[in-house]
């Protein structure tokens, strides 16, 4: 099955078993635009998914896009998307250890799985390919490594933007950024109202103390951490 999703930007189209362009996404696709960041610069997207981000990035004027993903659809999505779209982006399998053989870039943009889980839940079910978001039971699970291995990916003075929620850990993001030779700081924000997964999801978030009882949003941060 295909869908497609259609905005300012364009139409993007998800394959079954592939992540779609949703709220983070386009979140962080306005951040890259208003950053001025990318014009010009060799940009990498991680977790591409869709390639809706990297897309993005080629639409801004970035001198060479990069997108990398572990599952083969999403590349085979990704690279038709970027084919329709006529955006010249790279699409490679891999995760950011495939993507250091391509380094350093000037900007590294990310939309990870973040979705923390109940151990042993699986959510297939409720919506989609539950491995596209679920990301362990702290939402954790890709941020951690990934925040661990950014500096490795870019050049002095680069670039990470890295969207998530704010039920995986944004100060741990911070963190382990300013840890890792970032400066790192919350640059945007949007509140939005759970979609299907966090729905399943809302008693064992209150349950958790994650979650105040009742409450039914989300939300979505930018985090911007600059190389030194």
């Amino acid at each position: 099955m295909t869908t497609a999703y259609t905005d300012t930007r364009g139409s993007i189209s998800a394959i079954e078993g592939v992540y779609a362009p949703q709220e983070d996404s386009h979140l962080l696709i306005d951040v890259m635009d208003r950053s001025g960041l990318v014009p010009g610069r060799r940009v990498v997207d991680l977790c591409t998914g869709s390639g809706v981000v990297a897309i993005g990035a080629a639409t801004q004027g970035a001198a060479e896009v990069l997108a990398f993903d572990i599952c083969p659809r999403a590349v085979r999505c990704a690279r038709a998307n970027a084919a329709a779209a006529g955006a010249e982006v790279s699409v490679h399998l891999g995760s950011w250890t495939r993507a250091a053989e391509f380094g350093p870039f000037d900007l590294l943009v990310c939309n990870p799985p973040y979705v923390p889980h109940a151990p042993g839940e699986d959510t297939e079910e409720v919506a989609g390919p539950s491995w596209a978001w679920n990301a362990g039971r702290d939402g954790r699970l890709v941020l951690d490594p990934l925040c661990a291995s950014a500096a490795e990916l870019l050049v002095d003075g680069g670039t990470v933007l890295i969207v998530q929620s704010e039920f995986s850990g944004v100060e741990s993001s911070l963190d382990a950024l300013n840890g890792c030779g970032f400066i790192a700081e919350v640059v945007a924000e949007q509140q939005i109202p759970f979609g299907p997964v966090l729905s399943a999801r809302a008693k064992w978030l209150e349950r958790m103390g994650w979650l105040q009882n009742g409450r039914r949003e989300e939300k979505l941060v930018v985090i911007r951490a600059d190389k030194a």
